[in-house]
């Protein structure tokens, strides 16, 4: 690390903790030439998680993304906003703890299926129109009649 003073290219550690959040390590250095002292952060750089649209396209997994979806789903329903967010988390986490990071949307939307199905069933059937594409009402008496068979009510 450079000195923002001088531009030496050594410094000493003085102080090193971690940031509240965890998400990064702050280090007090002190420059070997000029004394001068100054902070540098250490963060993880992260893999991108890559998503392969129904189309063959592929985009970066964002999770704000996500849960718009989700919140779109739970529109006037009572769902936490907080309990979105963590579902939304926890399929970040797995997605990050896989070997590979390249994912198709499909598999997205079913893992949010899935976590969304003992929250609330109206926006279950609301995801998956959007997720399967639903096209008529038969699609949706398809899945309440799938889900009616599992006997999730």
């Amino acid at each position: 690390m450079n000195c923002p003073y001088c531009g030496f290219p050594d410094s000493r550690v003085v102080d090193s903790r971690e940031t509240e959040s965890k998400e990064a390590i702050r280090r007090r250095r002190e420059c070997i030439t000029c004394g001068q002292r100054f902070t540098t952060y250490e963060k993880i750089e992260e893999i991108p998680i890559t998503v392969e649209k129904r189309d063959g396209s592929t985009e970066l997994f964002h999770p704000e993304k996500l849960l718009r979806g989700l919140m779109r789903a739970c529109t006037k329903r009572n769902v936490p906003a907080e309990h979105l967010e963590e579902i939304v988390a926890d399929i970040e986490r797995q997605l990050r703890e896989e070997p590979a990071y390249h994912v198709t949307s499909e598999r997205v939307g079913k893992m949010a299926l899935e976590r969304l199905q003992g929250v609330d069933l109206v926006a279950y059937v609301r995801f998956a129109s959007v997720y399967r594409q639903f096209e008529s009402v038969e699609g949706f008496k398809q899945e309440l009649q799938q889900l009616a068979k599992e006997g999730i009510r």
